[in-house]
């Protein structure tokens, strides 16, 4: 037994039938229990019971053990002066309060469905998400799905929208230079996101805009500065002329050496780091002021028409600098279009709307995500494989953050997967 799991009986009044009693054998009565208290003090506020023919209002404190009253000393804690009963799994000592009267106590044990605390038992012992879960899923009826999905990745954006705070503090404000480096973050997916974004960040959005008609500038800058032209070139003239370029670009700018290495590892080529800034490059060349053009987009067709970049005719034999390769177009595909709404585009322009008040903003983002497909992946297919509905962006995204933040955490009794399992008692 922990407390956590005792707030969630206590709050759910996951208890067996009445009469109850207190330790003294009094007649109790729980008529309402209480507020759950986030703060400093009591575990419930606001709490009404009835104790033989007296009815009492006030808070109410969870204990294992009655003694841990005392060894958290709240006898001498002025916030524990109206506790007008003491919730407890131990009866192990009376208890008194800092007037010297004995706090009344329920004792929840004999209350408690063994059934409850088998599954609880059984949800803390899985290792995987689907252990413990698979035997009740899908558990919820459509309507509690839908319900929690929406709860979940409002979690999940507001989550996202702290690392986006905290990049505008950096950035006094600028809503701009954060998207970018966002986006290029995106465009190195994980293995190469940290070096993506550190290119983005040591090279102003300002120096690139100054670039833009000249192609091979940009790339010459992204490239550089991502260590991906340290090669000796003798017959690749492109690759030597972005050498060049990159040369005098950097001294005249005083760009900033970056120590973090490209990796190749076990990556397909459409996403090697060099076509990815190449595409990343093409991109800032044809769109002025991104993010701005993403706040007044309607449409999610106009943001995937925005994005559907292929960078110059170079890359069209090449997947890496200096490696010819049979010709093929290097269009950004859908997947990675998709990844980019869903990972920097959506939750940008929802912490822009939560930030500026700007509720339609916040609405635009989810029913982006609505539209788009969903995405899929080792998690997301053992959720469809017990019948959890994921056809869309807004579906996948729910059930990684449902994976990640709550079965990962093992915070079931914060789910309502796991709610309803623990709450559906009968045998």
């Amino acid at each position: 037994m922990n407390e956590q799991l005792m707030q969630f009986i206590w709050q759910g009044r996951y208890l067996g039938s009445t009469p109850y009693f207190t330790t003294k054998g009094e007649q109790l009565e729980i008529i309402c229990q209480g507020d759950l208290n986030t703060n400093q003090g009591p575990d419930f506020l606001n709490a009404r019971i009835k104790i033989n023919q007296t009815i009492l209002i006030g808070n109410i404190e969870l204990h294992i053990r009655a003694s841990d009253w005392h060894r958290h000393l709240h006898e001498e804690d002025p916030n524990f002066q109206n506790i007008i009963l003491h919730v407890i799994w131990e009866n192990d000592r009376s208890v008194k309060d800092g007037l010297g009267f004995e706090l009344p106590a329920l004792c929840l044990q004999p209350y408690v469905s063994n059934i409850l605390l088998e599954r609880y038992r059984n949800l803390m012992k899985g290792q995987q998400f689907y252990k413990p879960c698979q035997q009740y899923l899908p558990v919820l009826n459509h309507l509690q799905w839908l319900a929690w999905k929406d709860r979940l990745v409002t979690e999940r954006l507001q989550r996202r929208a702290l690392k986006i705070k905290q990049c505008l503090k950096e950035t006094k404000q600028d809503w701009e230079t954060v998207f970018w480096w966002l986006l290029a973050e995106n465009f190195g997916l994980k293995i190469n996101g940290l070096l993506f974004e550190s290119v983005a960040r040591s090279v102003p959005i300002k120096i690139l805009a100054k670039h833009k008609n000249q192609i091979q500038q940009l790339e010459a800058i992204l490239l550089g500065q991502a260590n991906l032209l340290n090669g000796n070139y003798e017959e690749d003239k492109y690759a030597i002329l972005l050498q060049k370029e990159y040369g005098h670009l950097k001294n005249k700018y005083r760009l900033p050496r970056l120590m973090i290495q490209p990796a190749f590892l076990r990556m397909r080529p459409a996403s090697f780091p060099g076509l990815r800034m190449a595409q990343l490059a093409k991109l800032l060349q044809s769109t002025d002021h991104l993010f701005a053009k993403v706040k007044d987009c309607t449409e999610l067709s106009s943001i995937q028409k925005m994005l559907s970049v292929h960078p110059n005719d170079y890359w069209l034999y090449h997947y890496r600098i200096n490696e010819f390769t049979a010709h093929k177009e290097k269009y950004l595909g859908a997947q990675m279009i998709n990844s980019v709404i869903i990972n920097t585009i959506v939750p940008v322009l929802f912490a822009y709307g939560e930030k500026m008040q700007e509720s339609d903003l916040q609405e635009k983002a989810m029913n982006w995500l609505l539209e788009l497909g969903s995405e899929k992946n080792k998690i997301t297919g053992e959720w469809e494989s017990y019948k959890i509905m994921n056809r869309t962006a807004f579906d996948s995204q729910a059930l990684l953050e449902l994976t990640q933040m709550y079965c990962g955490e093992k915070r079931c009794l914060n789910c309502a997967v796991g709610s309803a399992i623990l709450s559906n008692i009968a045998p």
